[in-house]
Order: structure tokens, then sequence, then C-alpha cells
């Protein structure tokens, strides 16, 4: 028996044995990813050679003639080391502005905004094209009339093509179409319009100021008209004066003389 049990014993698997639980350490934070710079499209690219164009037209305003202009005493005496000097500066300028617009464009991400909204534009316009090889109803021809918009001539065509005149016709154009000189007015017109406003009352004190100012001037030449012709008469009596004393001048002379004579006889 001893035997079988022992045999038995070794044909059946071993059962494991329960482990005592270990507290494991907590898992580290994941790494962030790391930056991969994008592929600019078409829009993008655009924008950085905007960027690009208008800081050199802004550093070309910082040549030699404008900066010798500015430091004349130098440029004469030792004009190699004042060119160095430009040079130096127009470099680091452009360094550090070229450096925080690609801190800018980082963290605005807008690379990668400019090809999202270049995808959008791209797939509108592919559903468009598909919508009207559907079958979507034709276009509405786009044309200008010199016919007010409501005149019963033109707005079967017309109407639908308002945007926010009721006057005139005009063309459909998207905001996103417009040119950039057209975009920048419609920006700068509430601050020019104020900026109007202020000269307008400026120019409007300043002319109420030379109003005043041309008044008290003519006051004053009144009255320096008025002294003149006092100073006249006054000149005149005194010539009718002299006139008058020319005749007994003489008599007094003599008188005079008669008298003094007198005096050194006596």
């Amino acid at each position: 028996m001893t035997t079988e049990a022992a045999a038995a014993a070794a044909t059946q698997p071993s059962q494991p044995q329960p482990q005592q639980s270990q507290p494991q350490a907590p898992a580290s934070p994941p790494l962030p990813a790391r930056h991969t710079p994008q592929t600019p499209g078409l829009r993008a690219s655009r924008f950085q050679d905007l960027l690009d164009s208008s800081l050199s037209h802004t550093l070309g305003k910082i040549g030699w003639d404008n900066f010798a202009s500015c430091y004349p005493t130098v440029a004469a005496r030792a004009p190699g080391v004042l060119r160095a000097v430009q040079r130096q500066m127009v470099e680091r300028l452009g360094t550090l502005c070229k450096k925080e617009f690609d801190s800018v464009l980082q963290g605005r991400n807008v690379v990668a905004k400019l090809n999202e909204l270049e995808s959008l534009v791209s797939e509108a316009e592919h559903r468009r094209d598909e919508a009207g090889v559907v079958g979507a109803e034709a276009p509405i021809p786009i044309r200008r009339t010199r016919d007010p918009v409501r005149s019963p001539l033109d707005k079967p065509d017309t109407a639908r093509l308002v945007v926010g005149s009721v006057t005139t016709s005009e063309s459909l154009v998207l905001p996103h179409m417009l040119p950039a000189d057209q975009i920048l007015a419609a920006h700068l017109a509430p601050h020019l319009a104020q900026q109007q406003s202020q000269l307008n009352a400026k120019l409007q004190t300043v002319q109420a100021h030379n109003a005043k100012l041309f008044d008290d001037i003519q006051k004053q030449r009144a009255e320096m008209q008025s002294l003149m012709g006092l100073l006249h008469k006054v000149f005149e009596d005194i010539d009718g004066a002299n006139g008058q004393m020319d005749d007994v001048v003489d008599d007094l002379a003599e008188e005079t003389r008669m008298v003094e004579a007198e005096m050194v006889t006596t």
C-alpha cells in the first residue's frame, strides 16, 4: 500500500503554492510627444512667404544710406566700422524677428490650422463638385445690372444673390474670398472713424481759437490806427505852434538883447 500511495502521489499534478503579493511601484507618467514639424501646405507657405517679405521690407529700411544719415560724423570718419555695426544690427534684428515668428507659429499651431483649413476647403469644393455632378440645380449666373434689385425685370435672376444690399445688385463674394486690402480696410474702418472724429474735434477747436485771435488782431489794428491818428493831430498842432512862433521869435530875441544891454549899462 505504501508503494501504491507513493506512485499515486507522484502521478497527481502539483498545485502551485500561493505567493505573497508584493506592492508594485506606481507607473511613471508617459513622456510628452515629441514635436515633429509639419509640412506647410499652400496657405501656410504663402503665409510664411508673406512674413519673410514683410521682414525683408522692414529690414530694408535700415539701409546704409538711412543709417549713415543718422550718424554723419562716424560715417565720414569711420565708414567701415559703421557698416559693420549696421550689418550686425540688421542680422541680429532679423534673427530675433524670425525666432519670435517661429515661436508664435509653434505656440499658436498656425501651420496645422492652416493645413486643416486647406483640407476643409478642398473637401468642401470636392463635395460641391460631386453635388453638381449628381444633379443639383444649375447655378444662377452672376451678372451686374443697372436696374434695382427689386425690379421685376431682374428680380428672378438676382434676388437670391443679394447679401446685404437692397438698392443695387452685387455679385456673391464669400468673406474668405475677399482681397486683403478690403479685409484690412474693414478692420481699420472703426479705428479710422474714431481718429477722424477726434481730428475733426481738434480742427474745430483750432479754428475757433484762430477766429478769436483774428478778432483780437483786428481790434489791435483798429486801436493802432486810432493812436496813429492822434499822433498826426499832435504833430499838426506842434507844426502850427512852430509856425505862429516864427513871427514873434525875432521880435522876442531883439527885446531880450535890448534888456540885456540895458542891464549891462546900468
